[in-house]
């Protein structure tokens, strides 16, 4: 037990220095950005990722400084990694829409059908430790409406018990399911964005495939399939085709 806690000892200031160093890293960064040093903002904001300490406050200013900078394929790809881990943040909605007019390949998106805008809607109001937090807290309310009802010898309060047990215990599952749907979502992303000034996509994962259509940077799509260095792409208005992968960066 001693050995435990000495080691503890021993270890905890890395800890710490190690956030502290984060912290001094988010202020510099701020700072640079502040005074319109946008060039060493966005290095002091690539050191706090490089620590994998993944937050949307952090690519969200990144894509400012980016922005700043002139460099838009960057500034929307941090834009669109800061919407994935806080999709209703409207800040960010609003600043990738701007960063979004820059882009010359505007597609027309295909009309999703109701229930599907919808579903997505609710999965997208919180983030996924949000939805998990309401899971749990429903199916603890769950438990204990269960021994209301089995321990109760009122009616009236074995009822209540019983229609808001099955409440509880639909909307923990529910929000379990919403949970694990937006875990799937930032730990698979299959979106990128077009860094490539122009490129020519193909019908085939080949030099030698039928010209399909011409994009340019700055576009968002959707990654289908990969073969040897070639990527599946589709846009949002349903065209399909094959890329170098080395044109785009995943979101």
């Amino acid at each position: 037990m001693k050995k435990i806690i000495v080691l503890l000892l021993i270890i905890a200031p890395f800890f710490v220095f190690a956030q502290e160093t984060n912290e001094q890293l988010w202020a510099k960064a701020n700072a640079f950005y502040t005074t319109e040093e946008y060039q060493q903002a966005v290095s002091t904001y690539e050191q706090i990722l490089a620590t994998e300490e993944e937050s949307a406050k952090v690519y969200f200013n990144l894509g400012n400084a980016y922005f700043k900078t002139g460099d838009i394929n960057n500034a929307i790809l941090n834009y669109e990694r800061a919407k994935v881990l806080a999709p209703h943040d409207e800040d960010i909605t609003f600043n990738l829409r701007i960063a979004n007019q820059y882009v010359v390949t505007q597609i027309e998106e295909l009309p999703k059908p109701f229930f599907l805008r919808w579903k997505n809607s609710i999965i997208n109001k919180y983030p996924a430790d949000t939805w998990a937090t309401i899971s749990i807290a429903s199916f603890i309310l769950f438990l204990l409406l269960l021994g209301g009802f089995f321990f109760s010898k009122t009616v009236a309060v074995k009822r209540l018990s019983f229609w808001i047990g099955i409440f509880a215990i639909l909307l923990s599952g529910f929000a379990l399911s919403h949970a694990a749907q937006q875990k799937a979502r930032i730990n698979n992303r299959n979106t990128a964005i077009v860094f490539c000034p122009r490129v020519t996509v193909k019908s085939s994962p080949s030099e030698t495939g039928t010209d399909l259509f011409l994009i340019y940077e700055g576009l968002k799509l959707e990654i289908t399939d990969q073969l040897d260095t070639w990527t599946e792409i589709k846009l949002a208005d349903g065209n399909q085709g094959w890329l170098p992968d080395s044109c785009i960066v995943r979101i």
